[in-house]
């Protein structure tokens, strides 16, 4: 029996025993073997060979390092349909005949401008007023939309309170009747019937206490700006209707207004039941004389800027002292009413020299004309929520101040604005199940803390800042509360109606809700007074499209209102997000150190320790600057 031996070559053997073998074809082929030549790589001494190696190698990174780097730094495409849209967003808002080199402004916005012209019924039109419109659109059908489920009592009381401010038959039918009825038990007006010659305080404490109405004065309760874990009462002043003292002192200037506004108080005093026009107008023009004195003795905002120099905290008694015009015990027992004030009660005066000139007025003015005019509050702010004459007046006047008709305006708008005013939160609760996404929170809140770290790291570049100062600058971006979206508590149904419960709507009867209303946020103030401040209280509504920085609690808030496109899209790049909701976090972080601002660290109390460090280690050059910079930030950031 044969065995198989395997047969091993090595490929000298091989060569030699193959050379010159001739094929069957014909074909002789040659093998030369390598002999006792070498090959190339033989050669190679052990250095050349790892030499070799290591360059090929490095060869191989440096290419692979190329390819990388331009694959990363290629031009890259979003070509999702978010890119797309957006995209065509701003292409459509350029105006690409303009250079912008000239005119950047007109360069990026003049598109937009040309395709969306100020609509009727308006004084000014941009990205905000176009959002709000559509945050409306929203509201709306959810307002009307009365068959569908809602998770609270609450949001149907909003439901209510909207149908009654839409209900046009039953507000025509009664006219001013509900206003009328009111005046009464005030003791009727002079203006348009018999009145009863009743006590000024008296007057006074019932449009405080029942309709939340100051002719001279505010009463509120706030948190104490010099010790920010306390509520205290504050008062201030207040009682112009036109929004600022200018408009009765630049006479010359504001003539058509000053004009425009007496028609007005004519009209609303004929309609109330005024019987001669000549006598209303003449008792008109008593209270506008009225109200231009007071405009005189009212400070200016721009000396009521720095809190440090109006701040007076005072015993509730040496109110007496300062205004004695006014009996303030009782006032302020009626308007904190179950929360019982004593003598001994804190209070923040924010206006000292302008109660001492307001009591003075009031003890030197007819009382038939303090009295008109306590009412002629009460017709004003009423006048909006009855019919359909008050309203025309309203809009006529308000085409003699502002330029604009309010005729174009449908009457859902105009109902879905007051309950939102009123309202905010129970409605805010129907607006962010419907509109807002939980995880917008989330990515919100990563852009605030990177916009917060950009802010901080451009304080180390600040040539006139000192450390100091850098520190507690630093500690206080830090120390900013950021509050997005909207509260808690109006996600949680059973919250939401403990906040309520106290009120109520009825679909027919417009006028007395919003009084009942009225009293139902005083009720709800009152009751602050006693309590800490609470940090997470918010100052607007979920739907609002608007964001706020409050220098007391130091804090900025992003209403989900605004948090929609085009200021911010969940599926956007980053830095249109940036370029959008992220101008409107910076506008208001810069706030925290702006002239209202900047007194207040992170402890937030009004300690001037920062301005303190930089009086002492700073020159006056640099001194200059840090005047001149809140100044110029605030026309730039309140055009």
């Amino acid at each position: 029996m044969s065995t198989y031996k395997r047969a091993t070559l090595d490929e000298e053997e091989l060569v030699d025993s193959m050379e010159g073998e001739v094929y069957p074809n014909g074909i002789q082929v040659n093998f030369r073997g390598s002999g006792s030549s070498k090959g190339c790589w033989a050669e190679r001494t052990h250095v050349e060979k790892r030499l070799l190696v290591l360059t090929v190698a490095l060869s191989a990174g440096f290419l692979a390092c190329i390819c990388v780097l331009l694959f990363q730094f290629r031009t890259r495409l979003c070509l999702t349909e978010s890119c797309i849209s957006v995209t065509s967003s701003i292409l459509s808002s350029l105006d690409r005949t303009v250079d912008p080199c000239e005119d950047f402004f007109s360069y990026a916005c003049g598109g937009w401008i040309k395709a969306n012209p100020i609509p009727d019924g308006h004084s000014r039109w941009g990205t905000f007023n176009k959002l709000w419109e559509h945050n409306q659109a929203i509201l709306k059908h959810l307002l009307e939309n009365t068959t569908a489920q809602v998770s609270s009592e609450a949001e149907r009381k909003v439901q209510r309170y909207y149908q009654s401010c839409m209900n046009e038959t039953k507000i025509e039918e009664l006219q001013a009747t509900p206003l009328v009825d009111r005046i009464k038990k005030l003791g009727g007006w002079n203006i348009s019937g018999p009145w009863q010659e009743d006590d000024f305080n008296q007057t006074l404490l019932q449009l405080a206490a029942q309709h939340h109405i100051w002719p001279f004065f505010s009463i509120y309760v706030s948190a104490d700006s010099k010790n920010s874990s306390v509520n205290i009462i504050q008062v201030d002043q207040a009682g112009l209707m036109l929004p600022s003292r200018d408009y009765y002192l630049n006479k010359t200037q504001n003539e058509k207004v000053l004009a425009g506004y007496l028609t007005y108080m004519v009209q609303l005093g004929m309609l109330v039941g005024g019987q001669d026009e000549a006598e209303t107008r003449r008792q008109m023009e008593e209270i506008l004389d009225f109200e231009t004195t007071l405009a005189n003795i009212t400070i200016p905002q721009e000396k009521r800027r720095d809190e440090e120099l109006i701040y007076h905290k005072m015993p509730a008694r040496e109110l007496k002292n300062l205004s004695p015009a006014v009996d303030w015990m009782p006032l302020l027992n009626a308007v904190f009413s179950p929360v019982e004030i004593n003598e001994t009660e804190p209070v923040v005066v924010y206006a000292k020299e302008y109660l001492e000139q307001v009591s003075y007025l009031i003890l030197n003015t007819d009382r038939r004309i303090l009295h008109n005019y306590m009412i002629w509050h009460l017709v004003r702010k009423g006048a909006g929520f009855l019919d359909q004459r008050f309203q025309d007046a309203e809009e006529k006047f308000m085409e003699v101040m502002y330029g604009s008709k309010k005729t174009c305006l449908p009457r859902w708008k105009y109902c879905i604005s007051d309950t939102d005013i009123n309202l905010g939160f129970a409605l805010g609760a129907m607006f962010v199940k419907a509109s807002f996404a939980e995880d917008s929170k989330a990515v919100a809140e990563e852009m605030i803390k990177e916009i917060k770290m950009a802010f901080e790291e451009s304080l180390a570049t600040l040539p006139w800042m000192d450390e100091e100062t850098r520190r507690s600058a630093k500690e206080k971006a830090d120390a900013i509360y950021d509050m997005i979206g909207y509260p808690k508590f109006i996600m949680d149904p059973k919250e939401l109606d403990k906040v309520f419960k106290d009120y109520d709507a009825v679909p027919d009867l417009y006028y007395e809700n919003v009084m009942q209303f009225l009293n139902f946020s005083a009720r709800v103030a009152a009751e602050q007074l006693r309590k800490p401040p609470n940090r997470d209280q918010w100052s607007m509504t979920p739907p609002t499209v608007n964001a706020y920085y409050s220098p007391t609690k130091n804090e900025i808030v992003f209403p989900a209102g605004i948090l929609q496109p085009p200021f911010y899209t969940r599926s956007s790049p980053k830095a249109l997000n940036f370029g959008g909701i992220g101008v409107v976090v910076g506008h208001e972080l810069t706030h925290a150190f702006d002239d209202q601002g900047q007194d207040r660290l992170s402890s937030i109390s009004l300690i001037h320790l920062l301005e303190f460090i930089f009086l002492l280690s700073t020159p006056p050059h640099t001194l200059f600057l840090l005047r001149c910079l809140p100044l110029r930030a605030v026309s730039f950031l309140n055009p």
